[in-house]
């Protein structure tokens, strides 16, 4: 684990994990849901390229804590000001799923990137109405706006695990029998562990990334995104005609299930969208699920090596 700080500033609060040295900064931007921990199978290895930088978004890991601040602006400006004070220099820019959203914010805004690397975030598609067609809403989101409006269940891990899209990928004749076994083995892990990271024996390890950070994450971020208002109304096509460095967008597979749910970040059309949108735009496709860094750590350390 690299050594981790606190950077604060008239309200702002972000805690941040940094590996020093003398080479080009690089900020790191986690999704939602994990914390800035979920790069650490990467960090090390960048750091033989990049002075490295990952950051703990608002409502998770240790950085600030206030609903009302769960939202693009708010986040974006304290990650300008973390830049403009810690950092001093332009930097090179990577986002991952939500925190790509806030990455193309700042790089909208400013002129602080070198280059700003996009790993897979959610353009177009989690914003008004197409959102509720996403698996983000109808998982994590959803289950978020539950867990806020109920008052039987403390443990928003735990809840999580027990209320999550993915046990309808099982069979509906053994689902609920399943469901109960391994939720039952889950809240044995969750008494006897409570301060790690869950983990959960025959769950795959790439679903189990998903809950690194969970501990310290606010349902209510999630809850900003069921019901739209972390963009804070501001269009996304505004967001990446604005953006004026180079840009490399990491594309993951992109399905669609027979319900109509988009099981992947966007569509092909918003891909498309995205590269009419920004002036220089270079399309970088992987064949994984939405977690590129963590599915291909391989490729994600080459492609972000070969940017310098």
């Amino acid at each position: 684990m690299a050594p981790n700080y606190i950077y604060k500033r008239q309200g702002m609060e972000l805690n941040y994990f940094e590996i020093r040295n003398q080479l080009p900064p690089l900020v790191l931007l986690h999704a939602q849901g994990v914390d800035a921990a979920s790069f650490e199978n990467v960090w090390g290895p960048l750091s033989k390229s990049y002075h490295v930088y990952a950051i703990d978004c608002y409502g998770h890991g240790k950085s600030l804590h206030q609903a009302e601040q769960y939202n693009l602006e708010d986040i974006g400006k304290a990650i300008i000001c973390f830049i403009r004070d810690v950092v001093k220099e332009n930097v090179f820019l990577s986002g991952h799923s939500s925190g790509g959203l806030i990455a193309a914010y700042i790089a909208s805004k400013t002129d602080l990137c070198s280059c700003l690397i996009l790993e897979d975030p959610p353009f177009f598609s989690s914003q008004g109405e197409r959102r509720k067609s996403t698996y983000n809403y109808v998982d994590l989101s959803t289950v978020c706006h539950r867990f806020v409006n109920q008052s039987e269940s403390s443990d928003f891990v735990l809840y999580y695990f027990n209320n999550q899209y993915a046990w309808n990928f099982f069979p509906e004749k053994s689902r609920e029998k399943i469901r109960l076994k391994m939720t039952g083995m889950a809240a044995k892990y969750r008494k006897k562990h409570p301060d790690k990271n869950l983990k959960v024996m025959f769950w795959p390890k790439t679903a189990l990334s998903g809950f690194q950070g969970m501990n310290n994450y606010d349902p209510l971020f999630g809850e900003n995104f069921y019901n739209d208002s972390f963009h804070c109304g501001i269009p996304h096509g505004e967001i990446l005609k604005n953006i004026k460095c180079r840009t490399v967008f990491m594309k993951a597979r992109t399905n669609i299930d027979e319900s109509g749910i988009l099981m992947a970040a966007l569509s092909e059309d918003d891909l498309k969208r995205v590269s009419e949108l920004v002036p220089d735009c270079e399309i970088v496709r992987f064949d994984c699920g939405h977690g590129i860094h963590i599915e291909k750590p391989k490729e994600f350390i080459t492609c972000l090596t070969n940017l310098k």
